[in-house]
């Protein structure tokens, strides 16, 4: 059975993201032997802050102890959230400082500068809206805050990372939004299906390793 984890990082359960979430999830769950959980960071009893930087590990709380199980088990993650001054909400960036630990998402090696990519193999979704538009965003800041979780976050733990971003939101009209959102779970539909089938030939070339 393939596994697709969403985690939504927009603080209002009733924005738009929240929109976006249901119509991939719609998508994907249509999809035979699909397990999609939901997480709502929203919803979610945590600390966002590194009382102690990284000093001393802060205790992980009961719910994400749940969502690192969940990340670590899922073939394939979506984060969904907006772009606030070119990056990501506080909420989300408090649950990458807590949950994406060495040990947990990636595990440096003793006396070394290198690392072990612990999410290798995994693929990772971003669906993310912005006010301003797409090329303005590109343009103007080199998607600045894109790269930051391309490259520095999920690509640093082994992640293989697609975008669907969206502007200008603040002026697109219903029936352009209502085009997003059937994109979305599009996208739903497609990127379980690739799961599937990646997860079939990983088990196949496991079985003949075994030969």
């Amino acid at each position: 059975m393939k596994k697709i984890l969403i985690v939504n990082g927009h603080p209002d359960k009733e924005s738009f993201n929240a929109a976006l979430t249901e119509a991939y999830a719609k998508g994907a769950r249509a999809q035979a032997n699909t397990k999609v959980d939901v997480l709502y960071l929203a919803d979610l009893t945590f600390d966002p802050i590194l009382q102690y930087g990284y000093r001393k590990r802060t205790e992980l709380e009961p719910d994400l102890l749940r969502a690192i199980a969940l990340l670590k088990e899922a073939d394939h993650t979506v984060w969904v959230y907006p772009v606030w001054w070119g990056g990501m909400p506080a909420l989300l960036k408090g649950f990458f400082d807590r949950t994406f630990l060495s040990g947990i998402t990636y595990k440096y090696r003793e006396n070394s500068l290198f690392w072990d990519k612990l999410m290798k193999g995994k693929t990772a979704r971003v669906i993310s809206t912005m006010d301003a538009p797409v090329w303005y965003y590109r343009l103007a800041y080199s998607s600045a805050g894109h790269k930051a979780i391309k490259r520095v976050i999920l690509g640093f733990c082994g992640f293989k990372v697609k975008f669907f971003t969206m502007g200008s939101l603040k002026f697109s009209s219903e029936q352009q939004r209502e085009k997003w959102l059937q994109k979305a779970e599009r996208l739903g539909i497609r990127e379980a299906r690739a799961s599937r089938k990646a997860r079939n030939r990983k088990a196949a070339r496991a079985k003949l390793s075994l030969g």
